[in-house]
């Protein structure tokens, strides 16, 4: 069996250890006979799954007791819509820092629901950096405040949590959630698709303070409501069962590696070997502000973009797959996610070497 160095920005590398479990317990699920594809949702047997994978991440995040975890469906995307439907009630406006593409889209959506201030944007940075707080324009009576922790396809990222006040913080942490600790007491609600770090495609994970829970509009659709969900611990529908195991798997996983203390210092490690290098290339180049560089999502260009293709192909050859850009924004993209081992990152530096020696 052959495995690749997979750099997809998403549905993204899994831990190895992650799969070959599941695929252990394909067909039978612990002496239960069953795939847990195949267990009713309100049976015991995943009833147990469900709980210790919400145990878990309440663990590894330090999830507080006044917070309830919802598992959903519709990925970031749906949230987009979802969030506001929930939120914004309870002012009639809310405010958006647009940093690229993704919170670009949060905020769009978010205009059929009510009134959107973009109170801070990257424009000017040609989305380069995140805007420093101080030019921030908050609106005190906003119902939150809404930011994209990282943005995927332009490789921006927050090393900071925003300060605003009294009014709720809303995060989309789809691509860089579980990546390191974070204080989830600082934040309103933090929603993320699972596929970068947590599990395959198909769960949407919300993480919600509960006095934010009951200001829904009247257009919300019963199952997206934040309070029906609750209530029902996620199951008023049913939920992405084989989405849910997977995620927990990868929580188990995390938690024995040492915990998000571990996964931070090696998502730095890895970070730094890559752009060390593109620092000191005069054939490559990232564009990002230093100080706002992701972590999880590494943009690059070549000098001569005629040899783009020329370098896809030959990292392709070298077991190196998912490295094309954003169709948005073009060039190179390696996603760098917490289950891309190092030696993955080793192999695309000693490529891009090769390459620049070859072709500069």
């Amino acid at each position: 069996m052959t495995r690749v160095f997979n750099f997809s920005a998403g549905p993204a590398v899994l831990p190895e250890a992650v799969l070959r479990r599941a695929a252990d317990e394909m067909l039978d699920w612990q002496g239960s006979g069953m795939s847990v594809m195949e267990m009713s949702h309100r049976g015991p047997e995943f009833m147990g799954i469900h709980a210790r994978t919400e145990d878990l991440l309440r663990e590894l995040l330090d999830i507080p007791s006044s917070y309830k975890v919802l598992f959903m469906q519709g990925g970031a995307i749906g949230e987009n819509a979802i969030v506001p439907m929930n939120l914004i009630g309870r002012s009639g406006r809310a405010d958006y820092v647009d940093t690229g593409d993704w919170s670009k889209r949060s905020l769009t959506e978010a205009r059929k629901y009510g009134t959107v201030q973009i109170a801070a944007s990257a424009e000017a940075s040609k989305f380069t950096a995140v805007p420093k707080q101080s030019t921030w324009k908050l609106d005190p009576g906003a119902a939150y405040v809404h930011i994209c922790s990282n943005e995927t396809i332009g490789g921006v990222e927050y090393h900071w949590t925003p300060d605003t006040g009294a009014v709720p913080l809303v995060a989309d942490m789809s691509s860089n959630i579980l990546s390191r600790p974070i204080d989830v007491r600082r934040y309103g609600l933090i929603y993320a698709g699972a596929q970068k770090n947590m599990g395959p495609s198909g769960l949407t994970v919300v993480i919600v303070r509960d006095d934010l829970l009951g200001h829904a509009l009247p257009i919300t659709p019963t199952a997206f409501n934040y309070k029906v969900q609750a209530e029902n611990d996620s199951m008023y529908n049913t939920p992405p069962t084989y989405a849910i195991y997977i995620a927990g798997l990868v929580c188990q996983h995390i938690k024995a590696q040492g915990g998000l203390a571990a996964v931070e210092q090696h998502n730095r490690a890895k970070a730094k070997l890559l752009y060390d290098f593109l620092d000191g290339s005069s054939f490559f180049r990232n564009e990002i502000a230093r100080e706002d560089r992701s972590l999880m999502n590494v943009p690059f260009k070549l000098r001569d973009e005629s040899l783009n293709d020329t370098f896809l192909q030959g990292a392709q050859a070298r077991g190196m797959v998912q490295l094309k850009g954003h169709r948005s924004v073009g060039g190179m993209r390696a996603s760098i996610y917490n289950a891309m081992p190092i030696a993955g990152v080793q192999a695309l530096v000693a490529y891009l070497q090769d390459f620049e020696r070859e072709h500069g």
